[in-house]
């Protein structure tokens, strides 16, 4: 039996791997705490899931955890690339409102006897969730998967294309890298740092305020706005600064993170659970390479990964491949079969497998929790993503960042040039550099420097989950704030 105002919360991502994992994450607690959480999936991510992620079954056995899903209105087989993301927001917004919305206000009596939902905990890019919940005037509070310094640049938007910052003034062709080193001056507490080229990508690209992502962007702006609150994959120590920007303007607004690391804290196993039953990877992942690790001296491997979503040219990761062939250094190599643009020809690949017998590793996909905390591991070089940036925070692995898409060239700024924990190697490209940015992270007094920062604030990111945590006192807030409103039923 239920109790009256019992809370149950219902907990939808946008359908991708930068955003199903570290919501997974926040469901997961929210039930150690107490609530009843139904965690919606679309088919296609929840199959994925199956095949992929050791933790589903895990979290199915929880009392109070639940998975259901909704189709996407795709076909079955449309390949759902994540650079398409506008698309696939449209057909769930457009095609699967009914379903979504059985699920947030049942017709029939709920199967498990539980609550009706008295809070949904929303995607803040996900628009079907927030219209549905508006129609039926159910609370909703709003995730955003990105750190909070490009939160707030997504925030500034309006003002910086009111401002005439964006779109970017046409530039003759020889003029446009200096161009891109121009100031921002329309996002407070940045002004000092932020260029064009740190903008996130939509702003980059647009060449007018009618653009699609950009009137994407900006309709995510108004509806995050209008909720209850609004959480955040981060912590106090980390980006005190930009939540005080992002407070101004949101008032309540949770700062959970690293969400990873706040999961082992409720977790009833604790930190000793195995990271292994914890991942949550929409890929299925190598874990031979954690034996190739085993046998790698300490801090002396360079941790490659760019993430699901990077696709770059042949030359390109012909380039990679030759800068750290050239720094001589050990590396570990997570190269997607589609990162590369087209197929990565089998000469391609036998080359690199041929070459890196000795010093290298290379995997489809890696477990990136167990990897970045490994003592042989040195060093990231990182698309830049969220997710990615928060787990070498977490583990003390300094960066070097080659951002690609959206959030990442802010992320990418923050860590080489506030944080000061990496190198951005935004927009730089050819071997020399690759190698030269390598070294520089892995070897002599700079390469202590940075070791040292990374260290640092992995201790207080390890603070700020703890109990009496800024991390762990946001997410009391957050539950006890979620019980109220299921009064309010």
């Amino acid at each position: 039996m239920t109790e009256v105002g019992e809370a149950h919360v219902l907990v939808s991502p946008f359908p991708a791997q930068g955003h199903v994992p570290p919501m997974l994450k926040l469901a997961e607690i929210l039930s150690h705490a107490g609530l009843h959480v139904t965690f919606v999936n679309t088919d296609n991510i929840h199959r994925r899931f199956l095949a992929s992620s050791p933790a589903l079954q895990r979290l199915a056995g929880l009392p109070r955890f639940r998975f259901r899903t909704i189709p996407d209105g795709l076909p079955e087989d449309h390949p759902r690339p994540f650079l398409q993301f506008l698309d696939l927001e449209e057909s769930l917004r457009t095609r699967s409102r009914e379903h979504y919305r059985e699920l947030l206000v049942p017709t029939g009596k709920d199967p498990d006897g539980w609550p009706p939902v008295t809070c949904a905990v929303a995607d803040g890019i996900l628009r079907l969730a927030s219209e549905v919940a508006a129609e039926m005037e159910i609370p909703v509070i709003f995730v955003r998967t990105s750190g909070a310094c490009a939160v707030w640049a997504y925030l500034c938007i309006p003002d910086l294309i009111k401002g005439g910052e964006i779109p970017f003034p046409e530039e003759e062709e020889e003029k446009e890298e200096d161009g891109l080193d121009e100031t921002i001056r329309g996002v407070p507490g940045m002004e000092g740092f932020l260029r064009r080229r740190d903008l996130p990508s939509f702003c980059r690209n647009a060449k007018s305020t009618s653009d699609r992502s950009l009137q994407f962007v900006t309709n995510a702006n108004a509806n995050v706005r209008r909720g209850r609150g609004l959480i955040l994959n981060t912590f106090e120590a980390l980006e005190g600064p930009v939540l005080s920007h992002i407070r101004s303007a949101i008032p309540i607004s949770y700062a959970l993170g690293p969400l990873h690391l706040l999961s082992r804290t409720f977790d009833d196993c604790g930190a000793d659970a195995p990271l292994s039953s914890n991942s949550a990877s929409l890929w299925q992942e190598d874990r031979s390479c954690l034996k190739w690790l085993d046998s790698q001296p300490q801090r002396s491997v360079v941790y490659i990964s760019f993430g699901s979503v990077t696709m770059m040219s042949r030359d390109e990761l012909m380039e990679f491949w030759h800068g750290l062939v050239d720094s001589g250094k050990r590396f570990l190599w997570v190269v997607r079969p589609d990162l590369a643009e087209g197929k990565i020809e089998e000469a391609i690949q036998e080359d690199l497998e041929k070459e890196t017998k000795e010093r290298g590793c290379l995997v489809g996909w890696a477990p990136q929790e167990e990897v970045l905390a490994h003592p042989a591991v040195a060093c990231f070089l990182t698309h830049s993503g969220w997710n990615s940036t928060l787990e070498s925070v977490a583990a003390g692995v300094p960066m070097i960042c080659w951002p690609f898409f959206a959030d990442q060239p802010v992320n990418s700024r923050f860590v080489g040039d506030v944080w000061r924990f990496g190198v951005d190697m935004k927009d730089k490209r050819g071997r020399s550099v690759v190698e030269r940015m390598v070294r520089e992270v892995m070897e002599g007094e700079r390469a202590e420097e940075l070791r040292r920062s990374a260290g640092e604030m992995a201790e207080l990111a390890r603070r700020s989950v703890g109990e009496g945590g800024s991390s762990y006192r946001d997410f009391e807030n957050l539950v006890k704030d979620i019980k109220a409103m299921s009064r309010e039923k």
